[in-house]
């Protein structure tokens, strides 16, 4: 007696969603890939990506006290080393790859401390009303008219000094932006007829939120998280250029400021000041064309501008 497989209806819908899922995928990507400016974006973030990952393998940790021990100071650039070395007698180039691990990893953890605080309060702010809308709103108005960089300096000031207390200062600091985005869309989905109905169906906040509103921002908000992480990029290492980064750690803030203190920029030694600064320009430009190849993807509008 042979069994087959059994087909039935929620077996097809699910295959006619999943094959939906794929054409959406496949039509964004194409959107995206015809945006020059975006796709070039995007290679150079791949780039920069795999060399701070393959930082170790390319200039291990260790070989940076040796390299104290045999190179001089302030040496120019050479074929033993490609951009210097800096006023201790370290390779700038390896400092470059080591800071871009810092650099990156507190954009990235900054910001997504950034976006799921403003979408979380750009949700509730647009869906509740009265008084939790009230407070919620004047919050949101607080951390936007204080300078986010100046609250950040306060809490990195007032915290122990490391890696963790810049993303906490900057995550804590730079939501309030987004939220004022989340929740202007949050308004807008919430006026479609489906919500009414989710509504008089007994669709709860919690169900409205996660089920209907959430899935809706999730695109706007991933293409503003791109242009966050470059702003995060630069907030840490205008706080690591202040001193109130982790001494202990290379970034290309703290690079900059080592340039700073030693004199180097006064003193002519161009190869220590340029590489960190060049290297947070490059990578906050390429940040910045992902995201505004993004937002042409998830707005139409934007689309029929080019």
């Amino acid at each position: 007696m042979s069994s087959e497989p059994t087909t039935g209806p929620a077996t097809s819908a699910t295959a006619i969603a999943s094959r939906r899922r794929r054409q959406r995928v496949a039509a964004n990507w194409a959107l995206f890939a015809a945006n020059r400016a975006g796709l070039v974006g995007l290679i150079g973030l791949l780039c920069v990506l795999a060399l701070a990952l393959l930082a170790p393998l390319l200039v291990p940790f260790d070989s940076f006290d040796v390299t104290r021990l045999t190179a001089s100071a302030n040496q120019p650039p050479s074929a033993a080393h490609l951009l210097g070395t800096d006023p201790v007698g370290r390779d700038v180039l390896g400092m470059l790859l080591w800071g871009s691990r810092i650099s990156l990893v507190v954009g990235f953890s900054a910001t997504l401390m950034s976006m799921l605080i403003g979408t979380l309060m750009g949700m509730l702010a647009g869906h509740f009303t009265g008084v939790t809308q009230l407070v919620l709103l004047r919050i949101i108005d607080f951390f936007l008219v204080i300078p986010s960089l100046v609250l950040a300096i306060v809490l990195s000031t007032m915290l122990t000094r490391g890696v963790l207390t810049i993303v906490i200062a900057i995550g804590l600091t730079s939501w309030a932006a987004t939220a004022r985005i989340v929740r202007s869309q949050t308004l807008t989905i919430e006026a479609r007829p489906y919500i009414e109905r989710a509504q008089a169906l007994g669709g709860g906040h919690g169900h409205l939120l996660l089920r209907h509103v959430l899935p809706a921002v999730i695109p706007l908000v991933l293409a503003n998280t791109t242009l966050m992480v470059g702003s995060a990029i630069i907030s840490e290492s205008t706080l690591s250029f202040l001193g109130l980064g982790d001494p202990t750690q290379i970034s290309w803030g703290s690079m900059l400021k080592s340039a700073l203190d030693t004199g180097a920029a006064t003193a002519g030694y161009w190869w220590f000041v340029l590489p960190p600064g060049i290297a947070i320009v490059i990578v906050v430009l390429c940040f910045t064309l992902v995201g505004r190849a993004l937002e042409a993807v998830v707005n139409p509008t934007l689309r029929e501008r080019r």
